[in-house]
């Protein structure tokens, strides 16, 4: 695992894009294709941003997962994932991509987690671009999080302290509008990524990196269990990296 501190949000989302569009190159030139993962939320703003305008990428051979939605809300809300995706990632890269794999939560979830399942298991997975919850969760499964399911996707429940973060960041009025549960990606599926490039801005995820990136590995710290994986590069500001 290599962590690099970078001055501000800014510096970092340059500098994880800049890392992502290289491996999505590398894949390409090595097998023609490329399958990546892409996370939402406050954290990847600056992230995506940069990444739609790194140049040289071939978008036609690049085909996208996502993370992870919420249960019952609809594309038209604010903060749906599917809506942020579109509008800060797919439709804004130079060249359409070759597929986008949207999760749906709408209707039967079940019968989604399989679909997309099926679908990602057809994919060996590049590049995965994350993030850190301030519970330490990692995509959408919080504390204690399921580290033995090889399900690629799975339904989850949302705890007060990520529904909390999901108001604090201005995507809903009140905590009642938070949905309780959502549709994630599995720890052990995001650990099949070849890649992983973590970006993690803010001072009040100080505490979940800390524990993150130098505490035990523990289902109590979901995003620890990424200690283990072989090619991790964490993204912090000075801010988000103030209790390391």
């Amino acid at each position: 695992m290599q962590t690099r501190v970078l001055a501000d949000k800014h510096s970092l989302g340059e500098q994880a894009a800049v890392d992502g569009a290289a491996k999505i190159r590398a894949a390409v030139a090595a097998r023609g294709v490329a399958n990546i993962i892409v996370a939402t939320g406050a954290s990847q703003f600056e992230v995506l941003d940069a990444l739609v305008q790194q140049p040289d990428i071939d978008w036609t051979v690049v085909t996208g997962f996502h993370l992870d939605e919420y249960v019952g809300l609809p594309i038209t809300h604010r903060a749906s994932f599917r809506l942020y995706l579109w509008q800060r990632f797919v439709s804004r890269v130079p060249y359409p991509l070759r597929a986008f794999h949207f999760l749906n939560g709408e209707g039967d979830l079940v019968a989604e987690c399989q679909r997309v399942g099926d679908l990602i298991q057809q994919h060996a997975i590049d590049v995965a671009f994350v993030g850190i919850g301030e519970n330490g969760h990692l995509a959408f499964n919080d504390p204690p999080a399921d580290f033995q399911t090889k399900c690629p996707y799975l339904v989850v429940n949302l705890d007060e302290a990520c529904r909390k973060q999901q108001l604090g960041e201005g995507w809903f009025s009140t905590l009642d509008e938070v949905p309780t549960q959502a549709l994630s990606m599995s720890v052990q599926q995001v650990l099949k990524s070849r890649s992983i490039v973590c970006s993690v801005p803010d001072r009040r995820k100080a505490a979940a990196v800390r524990d993150s990136l130098l505490g035990p590995i523990t289902p109590r710290v979901p995003a620890s269990i990424l200690q283990e994986h072989p090619d991790v590069t964490n993204y912090l500001d000075r801010e988000s990296a103030s209790h390391l």
